[in-house]
């Protein structure tokens, strides 16, 4: 069996389909702010889903996060990665990853787009060898730990009351762990982070994600505030590229201290673990790949680190990658889930994919445990690219 083809669909989904079929992409269509150290982001859901075909007709899906400018992860799969694994063995899998990052390790392209692309072509393959024999992936990527991935369910918002409505809502939807993403300074945070714990109680796990917007110092000053509440982690507090503020948040705090979501290879994070720069780690499995994601996921339990993998803006088959990754996966912890985005994000399947009271069921459908709907595909990706 070898590959026979290999084809990358830039997508734009959005809760209007006249949106959803936007033909290009230019000022004004995404939220920009010039200030330092703020993240670009889409009003849409935009991803890159990969297709890959053998000889003998087995098709697998993977997918490439690419919450903005799909279009190039696409480029890079249709121009880079798919003359790099054609008239391979799809079950050589971790030799073609390996052979995709080192033929671009002498120039520099060790993370970003490239990464990202080699990721989404690695969980197609897994795809692919679980069709072929009939197992389901977690089953050929190391074996099932457990029956059903705890998931925390993400929240938003600036105002307090408002916070806490959204929490107790998605605590009624069973979830048992909820994170808040907050963009605020060091009062306004602790003061939703209290009006949440206030509303939901002892019994629902919390954490906050600050998204790159304090300082070691805040950040310090901040955990201090959050162990008072029983919050679980504190993440992504400073910028990625601060790994010895990182290592100074970690030792300074009582509370566990998560990051992760940015890396992509166990060479890039290879530093944070040798200073404990974290306690809780959170690769993106639509970045890594299975393969990748389980070489870093052995490195980090070597160092006794859990891993809580992210997923945010990642689709319905980053969301079904990461599930089966965790199922197979010794030191997973819990999953992130986005519980609105869910049913936008599914549109391209054939059937919904839904969690049940907080947790996704680890079945033994063989695969990726779901089962793409290629003419909604072509409706959501952009005109004449794929």
């Amino acid at each position: 069996m070898k590959i026979a083809d290999v084809r990358a669909f830039p997508l734009r989904i959005s809760k209007s389909e006249e949106a959803s079929q936007a033909p290009t992409i230019d000022a004004g269509d995404y939220r920009v702010d010039h200030s330092r150290s703020i993240t670009i982001y889409s009003p849409h859901h935009e991803t890159t889903v990969i297709r890959v075909e053998t000889d003998n007709g087995i098709v697998g899906w993977g997918e490439a996060q690419s919450p903005v400018s799909p279009n190039t992860t696409a480029t890079i799969v249709r121009e880079l990665v798919r003359p790099l694994v054609m008239g391979r063995d799809p079950f050589d899998i971790e030799a073609i990853w390996t052979c995709n990052y080192d033929a671009m390790r002498e120039r520099g392209h060790l993370t970003g787009f490239y990464i990202d692309a080699i990721g989404g072509t690695d969980i197609a393959l897994w795809d692919i060898v679980g069709k072929a024999i009939g197992k389901p992936v977690h089953k050929i990527a190391g074996g099932r730990y457990r029956d059903e991935i705890l998931l925390y369910a993400g929240i938003g918002g600036t105002d307090p009351v408002k916070a806490a409505d959204a929490a107790e809502e998605h605590v009624g939807y069973g979830y048992k762990a909820l994170k808040l993403h907050l963009l605020l300074d060091v009062e306004g945070v602790a003061e939703i982070c209290r009006a949440v714990r206030q509303r939901v109680g002892p019994g629902i796990m919390l954490m906050v994600d600050t998204h790159m917007r304090q300082t070691v110092a805040s950040s310090i000053r901040l955990g201090r505030e959050l162990e008072k509440l029983s919050f679980t982690w504190l993440e992504a507090p400073i910028i990625p590229d601060d790994i010895p503020g990182q290592a100074e948040i970690t030792r300074a705090l009582d509370m566990a201290v998560a990051i992760g979501e940015w890396t992509r290879t166990r060479y890039e994070m290879r530093e944070q673990f040798e200073r404990r720069a974290y306690d809780i780690l959170m690769h993106d499995i639509a970045r890594t790949g299975i393969t990748e994601g389980h070489r870093i996921a052995t490195l980090a339990d070597t160092y006794n680190i859990p891993v809580a993998p992210h997923v945010g803006g990642g689709g319905i088959l980053s969301v079904a990658a990461t599930v089966e990754w965790s199922a197979s996966c010794p030191n997973f912890m819990i999953m992130e889930h986005s519980h609105h985005a869910n049913a936008m994000k599914s549109r391209i399947l054939k059937e919904p994919y839904e969690p049940e009271n907080g947790y996704y069921k680890v079945t033994d459908r063989p695969r990726l445990g779901v089962e793409v709907d290629e003419a909604a595909l072509e409706r959501y990706a952009f005109p004449g690219v794929i």
